[in-house]
């Protein structure tokens, strides 16, 4: 049996590069950068004046941090070490559930966009942050509904987590 640097049994956490060209992988880079986009751009306005943005910035923080933590525990290869957690049926679950928020959250934030704005400004990052929302809720819809992600089939470390530890 394999002991990692911190005495645990297991395979030691290790970089997986092939996630990084992996659909999977693409996809959850694309996602925490449109994330990041999305609550950076109305952060930068008035949104503290208009109710609606409340939820659009829950929404886009709350599954920008457990997007990246998603993203470094595959990228860390963490989920080889719980692997009682079927991490694929986790992830089309989160990304389902990603989905339907970001539906609400994008049509939120595209209903609040006013082009009689009080800031030019304003209204530029709001219209902006609904494109990205947009984008992003096409991304996580594309992630709940890819075969590969859900199935476990595919290049990325959570394929070999069954036969691992059978």
């Amino acid at each position: 049996m394999a002991r990692g640097r911190s005495g645990s049994p297991g395979p030691a956490a290790a970089l997986d590069g092939a996630l990084l060209l992996s659909p999977l992988g693409g996809l959850m880079g694309a996602q925490a950068v449109l994330g990041l986009l999305v609550w950076a751009l109305i952060t930068n306005t008035t949104y503290y004046l208009h109710a609606a943005y409340g939820w659009v910035m829950f929404v886009s923080i709350f599954f920008w941090i457990v997007t990246v933590l998603f993203f470094v525990t595959y990228l860390l290869q963490l989920q080889l070490k719980f692997y009682v957690i079927p991490w694929p049926l986790v992830l089309m679950i989160f990304n389902a559930t990603a989905t339907v928020l970001y539906t609400t959250a994008f049509v939120t934030c595209a209903a609040a966009v006013q082009p009689t704005s009080w800031w030019q400004w304003d209204y530029n990052r709001r219209a902006a942050a609904s494109f990205f929302a947009c984008l992003l809720m096409i991304a996580y819809g594309a992630s709940t509904f890819s075969f590969r992600a859900w199935k476990g089939l595919g290049s990325h470390a959570a394929t070999s987590q069954v036969t691992d530890h059978a």
